[in-house]
């Protein structure tokens, strides 16, 4: 299972703060899991997302922004604005392979040498909420009540069942969801994920609201992580809806992508070689496909339905004009095929229906697979586990800041990174720079976006300024409008691939024969990137574990991986 999952596999200083203590802003974060850039329908969707598309035209979409391409690593970075290598999650604890497991920034959880958001504003006055996925730790110290959160009913795995108290995948036992620090053993009779998340969220919000504080709420959706499920009146509404097949709307969706400025028009779009005939397939195949891009729409429309009726709830209090909102998805879509597995597939068979029409209900599995992340992901290269752009660029919105321009799209680059910065400036917090309360932690290494939401700057990154990635072996490097990149199989080859992002986002001309010079610049600002330190690397390529710095590490021959961690 572990090889499988595998496979698939700044600080800075405030010149003066944005509101004072008695009119400081709500928070609420709303983060999607799985969800590809246009996904939305602020972003070129043909997905009901009338709730989000809301958000959107009253605040600003982000583009170019980047996540992680797994979600504990992408979640630990956004509960802490550091990067996963120093903050403990350098991979999933499911995925993580053998020879990193114990090594410094492999411990799978959150590290005690970070602090989170919701302890930073927990100590300056707020309440602090966490209600769905966690997925960063499941021992009582690793627990959100540890982690700076008040209030707290979490899913701590990588996914559960949308419907009922039980796994989704032979991995685990068990579902571990937690309420505070209690194991919880059953889920209400009219548990659907998302609902619930709302339900307690609005919960936990009433409980305070007398007393006039400010609160933080980290709404960890499920949708649309596998088994993709929902309410059957949801289902109804696509019904034929995906029947013209996967390429169809790849290239509806890069239309309405472009349309929308999401992309630049005439941006290319490569056809991935994972990617199927739909033309191909027997009718019966087609249709079978098809139903599962319906459960998958109406997962995502039933989200945004649940987020409507938290924003309803926000409103009937009085609380919607004081909230900042921010919605994003921990990486792009999901390939993974749970049944063109065989031992994966015969554990899903045996603990679910997946052969009745409509699926989506209770004890149903449905899964995408490649052809149709492809499409989820559109205009865009890759998904999921890789360091192409499908599975880092991802849906940002972010809404409700104190003199924020009204429904501008920003295509600055940008990184979960940042997010930490932006929302403790618009909580008028100074961010720590390695030391909080006398303690010394790792410092944040991301920058505020206030400057891009308030209009007074274009970008966050200079053209000269480099920021890197890696994880699981795939490695990227962003400077200027260029992407340096390598991904390991069987999505990459693990060679150096060098993009223009700002005219090719869809990653559909390698320009590395082209642009020798650039390549090699890109790799030497690598090795002097003050980036992430310690193990680095996955053991599908050389891994140098003396090395500090992980950018170095990345571009060192070091061909003795396993020799070096057994040192």
């Amino acid at each position: 299972m572990r090889t499988y999952l595998c496979v698939l596999i700044l600080a800075f200083s405030l010149s003066a703060p944005l509101a004072d203590a008695a009119s400081r802003p709500n928070i609420v974060i709303l983060l999607a899991d799985d969800w590809g850039l246009t996904d939305v329908g602020a972003f070129g969707s043909e997905i009901a997302t009338p709730n989000l598309d809301a958000l959107a035209r009253q605040g600003a979409r982000f583009s170019n922004f980047h996540v992680l391409a797994t979600c504990s690593p992408t979640r630990s970075v956004l509960m802490t604005g550091v990067d996963n290598h120093r903050n403990g999650v350098g991979n999933m604890p499911e995925s993580m392979p053998a020879e990193h497991e114990g090594k410094p920034g492999y411990e799978g959880v959150l590290s005690d040498n970070v602090v989170t958001i919701a302890t930073m504003l927990k100590d300056n006055g707020y309440h602090t909420y966490i209600a769905g996925k966690w997925h960063l730790g499941t021992a009582p110290s690793q627990l959100p009540g540890n982690r700076g959160f008040e209030r707290s009913f979490i899913q701590a795995d990588s996914g559960s069942d949308n419907w009922e108290h039980r796994p989704y995948m032979m991995l685990y036992d068990k579902a571990r969801w937690f309420e505070q620090d209690k194991t919880v053993t059953t889920l209400p009779a009219d548990f659907y994920s998302s609902k619930f998340i709302v339900d307690r969220t609005a919960e936990f919000i009433g409980s305070n609201l007398a007393d006039g504080k400010p609160f933080f709420a980290y709404l960890g959706f499920q949708a649309n992580h596998i088994p993709l499920q929902a309410p059957a009146e949801f289902v109804a509404k696509y019904k034929g809806k995906y029947d013209a097949g996967w390429d169809a709307l790849r290239e509806s969706r890069r239309q309405r992508a472009i349309d929308l400025g999401i992309i630049p028009k005439g941006a290319g779009m490569a056809r991935m070689a994972s990617t199927k005939d739909w033309n191909a397939l027997s009718p019966d195949e087609k249709r079978k496909q098809s139903h599962h891009m319906e459960v998958y729409a109406a997962m995502a429309e039933a989200m945004d339905f649940n987020i409507g009726r938290l924003v309803d709830y926000l409103k009937q209090n009085g609380q919607f004009d004081n909230t900042v909102f921010v919605f994003m998805s921990d990486n792009g879509s999901d390939p993974a095929d749970p049944f063109n597995i065989p031992i994966s597939n015969i554990w899903v068979k045996a603990n679910y229906t997946t052969d009745v029409y409509p699926l989506g209900g209770k004890g149903t599995f449905s899964a995408n697979g490649a052809s149709w992340a492809s499409a989820t992901v559109s205009p865009l290269s890759g998904y999921k586990y890789f360091g192409s752009e499908g599975g880092l660029r991802v849906p940002l919105i972010v809404s409700g800041l104190s003199g924020q321009v009204g429904g501008q799209v920003s295509n600055s680059l940008t990184r979960v990174n940042d997010l930490v910065p932006t929302l403790l400036e618009a909580a008028g917090i100074p961010a720590h720079n390695g030391t909080y309360r006398e303690r010394k932690v790792e410092p944040m290494d991301g920058r505020s976006l206030v400057p891009i939401l308030q209009g007074k700057s274009a970008r966050v990154y200079g053209p000269e300024e480099a920021v890197g990635y890696e994880l699981s072996g795939c490695q990227v490097v962003f400077k200027g409008p260029f992407k340096l990149v390598r991904n390991i199989p069987p999505l990459g080859d693990r060679k150096w691939r060098l993009y223009d992002l700002e005219k090719d986002p869809g990653e559909s001309f390698d320009l590395a024969d082209k642009l020798p010079d650039v390549v090699q610049a890109q790799k030497r600002t690598m090795r002097t990137m003050p980036t992430p330190t310690g193990y680095c690397r996955s053991p599908t390529i050389s891994i140098c574990s003396q090395q500090r710095c992980a950018m170095r590490c990345i571009t060192t021959s070091c061909r003795n991986s396993r020799a070096h961690f057994r040192r």
